[in-house]
Parts: structure tokens; C-alpha cells; sequence
């Protein structure tokens, strides 16, 4: 297990041995997933949709799934 602190400005940063074994590299993305009362943290590259595949309950259509969650993220703001 690897362990970070949060600064004042909310951020992180991530392990070495983490970002290695990831391939994270400056200027990569990075996505938050909540699933289950857990934070998912993950590189936002082709792997991530592949990854997330079936958990958004959309019957496998996954863009009706990201506009459904980021319609549910205006209505919190």
C-alpha cells in the first residue's frame, strides 16, 4: 500500500512506484471514479473506458452513462 497527503490546494501526488507501473508521466490525465463508497483512481487513456465497461448500469452504453453522471454533477453545483 502506498499512502499520500492532500495539500491545502487538494492535491496529490502520486508514488513513483505507482506511476511506473501505470505508465503516468507529466501531462497525463488522470480520472476519479466513485464506485461503491470508493475512489477509484486511474489514467484516463483507452484502458480506462475498457476498465469501466458494465459499472454505470447503462447496458453497455457508455457515453449515455458519462452525460447521465455529468448531468448529476451541474445539479450538486
Amino acid at each position: 500500500m502506498e499512502i499520500s497527503v492532500v495539500t491545502g490546494k487538494g492535491q496529490i501526488v502520486v508514488p513513483a512506484k505507482i506511476r511506473r507501473k501505470f505508465g503516468i508521466k507529466k501531462g497525463t490525465k488522470i480520472a476519479f471514479v466513485e464506485q461503491n463508497d470508493k475512489l477509484i483512481i486511474q489514467p484516463f487513456d483507452k484502458n480506462y473506458f475498457e476498465n469501466l465497461a458494465g459499472i454505470l448500469g447503462t447496458d453497455g452504453d457508455m457515453l449515455k452513462g458519462l452525460m447521465e453522471d455529468k448531468k448529476k454533477e451541474r445539479q450538486v453545483r
